[in-house]
């Protein structure tokens, strides 16, 4: 077994309590800035923001097969293909952040065109385009 397979075991024994505080260190680590969803879902459904944290951030990012660049712009693709604007937005930042260009973010807005439709892609280029538009201005 190589050392990424030990490194990306999950131990049956970790506390849910554990994994959302590696969670919470994955989310600060990825930079940009904080989701205002995080903490709606803190505020009015704190089981699914302790559920997103611990397990979507905590086990999932916290895996290390792809670097944090490669494993952002595959959210945003996947995101992307569904029509979730407010994800790509997201993960487009912490993508940023990771020194991904916005000629690539804008690549894997002309890519969705092949599982998700013109109509996807228009959607996803209006999120990317309010994300760098964003980012300029600040």
């Amino acid at each position: 077994m190589s050392a990424n397979a030990n490194a990306n075991a999950i131990d049956p024994n970790e506390t849910t309590a554990t994994r959302r505080q590696r969670g919470e260190k994955i989310a600060e680590e990825l930079g940009g800035e904080h989701p205002a969803l995080l903490d709606a879902l803190d505020r009015d459904f704190p089981f699914l923001a302790n559920a997103l944290t611990s397990y979507a951030v905590g086990e999932v990012l916290a895996r290390t097969v792809l670097d944090i660049r490669t494993r952002q712009l595959a959210l945003v693709a996947a995101f992307a293909a569904l029509g979730l604007g407010d994800f790509i937005k997201i993960h487009g930042g912490y993508a940023l952040e990771a020194g991904v260009t916005e000629d690539e973010l804008k690549e894997i807005v002309y890519l969705t065109t092949i599982p998700g439709g013109f109509a996807r892609a228009l959607q996803a280029s209006q999120a990317v385009a309010e994300l760098l538009g964003s980012r300029r201005a600040a």
